[in-house]
């Protein structure tokens, strides 16, 4: 029990660390534009980073950002019950791997509001899960033109979908529901200053920039 805990913290650790690269920072380094923590919301994220004018750029930090949620996850999920690591161990790694977003340890703690990220995770941990929630954010995004609204909507909703889920496609866990609903309360904190503005009608629409 002792030697599968430590194991358990390895991974979490190692799963923070890889939240920690910032690859908006990283990617807009690699390709010569400005740091995205010095225009726009000044969020470096996918879609600040988009307002640089830069789609590739966007396109790349979204990527990244999504799979070093996904690849730590997805690897606990495929062969962690080879030694004996259960949902428990899935849970600290994705709240590990988001934390690591929020908080970079490489980027004095400043980093991202989480929404690749707790995408990539979403779908480590169950592709249709994922699915659905890219949907919501989709929706409200192609509808609405704001990406702050279309992650707040698909972070209330991710949770609700997991647990629904036992009745559509997979079994659901306690540890699991608590780390998204954990994550979903971190990303809404994250997102307070946009909440302030979508209420004052001061938000900006997808693809404006700031």
């Amino acid at each position: 029990m002792f030697e599968d805990s430590l194991v358990v913290v390895g991974l979490a650790v190692g799963a923070y660390l890889m939240g920690s690269l910032s690859f908006a920072v990283i990617v807009s380094r690699v390709m010569g534009l400005n740091d995205p923590r010095s225009y726009g919301s000044q969020n470096p994220g996918a879609t600040n980073v988009l307002r640089s004018g830069n789609k590739q750029a966007a396109i790349a930090t979204l990527l990244c950002d999504a799979l070093k949620g996904y690849l730590p996850v997805l690897l606990v999920k495929l062969f962690g019950p080879e030694f004996g690591l259960d949902d428990h161990a899935v849970a600290w790694v994705a709240i590990s791997a988001f934390v690591g977003h929020l908080w970079p340890v490489f980027f004095g703690f400043k980093g991202g509001k989480g929404v690749a990220t707790a995408a990539g995770i979403l779908f480590g941990v169950e592709p249709l899960l994922g699915l659905a929630t890219m949907s919501t954010w989709v929706t409200v995004a192609f509808f609405f033109r704001y990406s702050s609204l279309a992650a707040l909507a698909a972070s209330l909703f991710a949770p609700a979908y997991y647990l629904f889920g036992d009745q559509l496609a997979w079994q659901t866990s306690p540890a699991e529901l608590l780390a998204l609903a954990v994550m979903s309360a971190l990303l809404l904190m994250r997102h307070k200053d946009n909440i302030t503005r979508l209420v004052s009608g001061q938000e900006t629409k997808i693809g404006a920039k700031k």
